[in-house]
This record gives C-alpha cells, structure tokens and sequence, in this order.
C-alpha cells in the first residue's frame, strides 16, 4: 500500500483541494483509496461536537465507509492544546490511537491520503508534527508550498530539512503569472540541483483563490444596498481607517480587493469607488450611507454591503470566509484535479513510476 501524506509550508495553501483531488485521480486509476486526517484543526460545531470540516467533505466526495472519528481521531482544538500543555494529553496514547485508526482503515485499500493540520509544525505540543506522523505512519509527503519571493526558499528548505528522507517532493500552488517564470527557470533548477525533487508548479486560478461578492455577501449575512453586479471576485480585504486622500493613493495600488469601513464614513466611502481595485465596499456597524454614496456606487458598478457587526468582526469573518470558505466543495476538488493532471506528475505519486503516463 502507497501512503502519501500531504502537508505544507504554511497555512491556507490548498492542501485539503490537493489531497481530496490526488484521491480522486487514483480512483479514476482504479486504485482504491483511503483518507485520514489525524489532526482535526479546521474546526465547527457539529450536533455538539467539534468537528473538522476535511474529513466530513473527504467522507462524501470519495464515498468513504469510515466514520469521522476515525478519520480525525485528534481534534486540535484550543481546548485541547491547553491541556496537552497542561499535561492531561499523553503522546504515546495519541499516537497508539492514529495507528490504530488508520490500520482500520487503510485495509483493503490500495492507496491511503494523509492529510496535514495547519502547517508543518502544528502538533508539535504532543509530538505529532507532520513529520513525525509521517514516521509514524511510513508516510511519504508531498509538501505543498506557495511562491511569491525568492526568500521563500529559506522556508522551503527548512520545510524539506524537517521531512527529511520521506519526501516524494515538492508542489508549488497558486502561482501567479508574474512568478510563473522565475519560478520554473531559477527556483526549480536549484531546488533539483540539490537533490529535491519538484512534482509541479500550479498556476493560481482566481475561481480558487477567491470568492464573488455575491457569495461574500450571503456568508456575511449582509444586506446589498446597491443593483450593482455581484460576480466580481474579491481575494484580500482592507480596514479603511485613513484620510480620504491618503486612501486614494493606497487603494490605487490594490485589486481585486474589498474596503471594510463604518457605514458613517462617507468621505473614505467615495474616494474608494474611484479606485478600480475596489470590488465591493463592507460597512460596518449598521450604519448606512448617504443616497449620494450609494448613487455613485450604483453609477460605478461597485456593490455596497451592509453589515451589522464592528469592522474588526467582520474581517476576521471575511479572511477566514476567504481561507475556507464557499470554494470548499467538490467543484472545487475536480478543478484542483484538472490542475494537477496537467501541471503536476501524478504518476510519481500514485504509482512511483516517475512520470504521469497520461
């Protein structure tokens, strides 16, 4: 059996999309798969229970038998990490309990996808890093890492060091067009110069990293003021707190942004529809602008949405909409597939062949 663990760099770097997709992808293979998540971090309630997302979705796309607690025995919650600090967790009975859920599991199946938690390091409170649950479960691990700079390399490295022999390699996701080139011509001739393997470079596609104003909207439970179109995708946020004039300088600089500001801010409000990265402007606090502000927002193609909770609130709803939100879904999952058929060497994965033979 073939176990592959899937971790990253950093958070919020696609690897539920990459894992529940390299999933599929050996199933169209005839491979029978497996799925787990040992530690629980993307967190909700669920019938009193605090679940994570990850594998309820997995469960459903892959038309998995195993029951959710089996799929994430650890629930790395707040709670839980207070009291692994406080000494009430005992690692070898947590690693026990991995092992013995995914031996239940994994039997009968041909392939078994590991998910990471958080990042490379979450889980080192009670020794079940990534890596060492990779040791745990005779794991190889394919590391998910973004790029925007050459200085991310340093990351990286530390990211391979950690994993040491068990990497099958690296996949760079969600790379923009401008950091397309450096990327294939320089970063990944060196990170191969030194004996890391790279299993693909994903080109970022908007559909994935972002989310319309229209979805933004219902997510926030947000009245729209205006008839203005809500297709628009919108993938940062920004806290308006400054003079009309510097703002316009600022928000000039920005795309496919939306302007979090009190509803009682009507001079910031005005200036921020002339900005063409401006997608949607967020009022907070209930209060609603002024018919000329709507009227030109309107005139603009801006959307206006009204909110009633304070600005911090909302962008701490709106990031974490962002990060996990509405594009957590199985369209989401077959996009992500198609992506790694044609950018990324699935074969080398699923089969150990070294190349993807389709």
């Amino acid at each position: 059996m073939n176990t592959i663990l899937v971790t990253a760099t950093e958070e919020s770097t696609g690897k539920t999309a990459v894992a529940l997709a390299l999933a599929r992808l050996a199933q169209e293979r005839g491979l029978s798969v497996g799925y787990m998540k040992p530690k629980g971090t993307r967190l909700q309630s669920n019938v009193g229970k605090t679940l994570d997302e990850d594998p309820m979705l997995a469960r459903e796309l892959l038309g998995l038998d195993a029951e959710v607690h089996e799929m994430e025995p650890v629930v790395y919650s707040p709670t839980f990490i207070e009291g692994a600090i406080r000494g009430r967790e005992s690692p070898d009975e947590l690693r026990e309990e991995i092992r013995t859920n995914f031996d239940s599991i994994a039997e009968g199946h041909d392939v078994m996808i590991v998910e990471g938690g958080g990042d490379l390091t979450t889980g080192g409170i009670v020794g079940l890093t990534d890596p060492e649950i990779a040791e745990l479960l005779d794991a190889e691990v394919l590391l998910l890492s973004g790029y925007e700079t050459p200085a991310d390399v340093d990351e990286l490295l530390a990211a391979v060091d950690d994993i040491g022999d068990r990497l099958a390699g690296v996949l760079f996701n969600a790379v923009s067009n401008t950091n397309f080139d450096p990327l294939d011509t320089d970063v990944v001739p060196f990170l191969e110069g030194r004996g890391i393997p790279v299993l693909g470079v994903v080109p970022r596609q908007q559909d994935l990293a972002g989310i319309t104003v229209g979805d933004l909207a219902e997510e926030l439970n947000a009245e729209v003021l205006t008839r203005a179109d809500t297709d628009e995708f919108v993938e940062r946020f920004l806290v308006g707190a400054m003079s009309g004039d510097k703002a316009l300088r600022y928000l000039r600089r920005t795309r496919d942004a939306a302007l979090v500001t009190g509803g009682d801010r009507p001079d910031l409000q005005t200036v921020a529809l002339e900005a063409p990265g401006v997608k949607c402007l967020i009022l907070t606090g209930g209060f609603r602008p002024p018919g000329a502000v709507i009227g030109k927002a309107e005139e603009k193609g801006v959307p206006i949405m009204l909110v009633q909770a304070d600005t911090l609130t909302t962008i701490d709803r709106a990031e974490d909409v962002i990060r996990s939100g509405r594009t957590r879904n199985e369209e989401t999952v077959e996009r992500m597939g198609e992506l790694l058929h044609d950018h990324a060497d699935v074969g080398a994965l699923l089969d150990g062949k070294g190349s993807d033979e389709e």
